[in-house]
């Protein structure tokens, strides 16, 4: 489960944050993971002379976001960075996934979020944009690109503790606000996931099973709730897991394109 995002002023940072812009590449085949990187444990596997392109391309003013909540500070945990073989697919919001440009994946920040990303270890820093969904891997918080994990110098040991801070909310979106549902398992085989949902069914209401594809094929994520506020459904996830024992992730509900399979630790029965 991650944390809840705390609410407070960034006025202290002294240092003007620059927003990451929108990818413009061409539509390719494939679906961008939104699950943990593969990358997370191992050295970079990718030309070293590429350079990342797109970054920091105008002011953000720290503020206040549509729903009355101040930008700031809101995190801490760990980080990891994702790049081959996602480069390319396409991402959770539906543009393509370039690692060589400065964006992430996060569970639960709505998408065109700029965050800043600070390296507790080397305090190095980096602002990102949200255009993904994930890690699905318990104890991290927040997946890079490999732009990203240059930056901050993440690509060698594949993870740090990382600070991440809300820099720039998207218009008419609230970063606390939407809706929330608690992610209970994610499976190769549609019968597995109807198992789940019906097995659910008696106690938790409403289950949907997401249809996502994934680098071997299709994945089907089981999701319960539709919760108001990411508080309310992390509640739900931890009463689901003392209840039945699954593994929970809290993740924001999308109004885009069903949410794209990715890499990680979850066990595909």
């Amino acid at each position: 489960m991650i944390a809840a995002f705390a609410v407070v002023s960034c006025s202290q940072h002294k240092t003007s944050t620059r927003v990451p812009v929108a990818n413009t590449s061409s539509a390719q085949s494939g679906r961008q993971s939104e699950e943990s990187s593969t990358n997370g444990d191992r050295a970079e596997t990718v030309p070293a002379g590429k350079t990342p392109t797109g970054a920091h391309l105008g002011l953000v003013t720290p503020g206040i976001d549509v729903g009355g909540n101040r930008i700031g500070p809101v995190e801490t945990g760990l980080a990891s960075w994702y790049g081959v073989p996602y480069h390319g697919r396409r991402a959770s919001n539906g543009e393509v996934y370039d690692m060589y440009q400065f964006t992430a994946a996060h569970r639960t920040l709505p998408f065109e979020t700029v965050v800043r990303v600070t390296n507790l270890v080397n305090g190095k820093q980096v602002d990102l944009r949200v255009i993904d969904r994930g890690p699905f891997v318990e104890n991290r918080i927040i997946d890079v690109s490999l732009a990203g994990a240059r930056a901050i110098d993440l690509v060698g040991p594949g993870t740090a503790r990382v600070k991440v801070e809300v820099m720039a909310a998207p218009p008419n979106v609230s970063v606390n606000g939407g809706r929330f549902a608690v992610q209970v398992g994610a499976f190769a085989d549609r019968a597995n996931a109807e198992r789940l949902r019906e097995r659910l069914l008696e106690n938790y209401q409403p289950i949907s099973i997401q249809d996502t594809t994934g680098p071997s094929g299709r994945l089907f994520r089981v999701r319960v709730g539709s919760e108001p506020s990411e508080a309310s459904a992390q509640k739900l996830g931890y009463k689901l897991s003392g209840e039945t024992g699954l593994h929970t992730f809290v993740i924001r509900l999308d109004d885009a394109t069903p949410a794209i399979a990715a890499p990680g630790s979850e066990t595909l029965k």
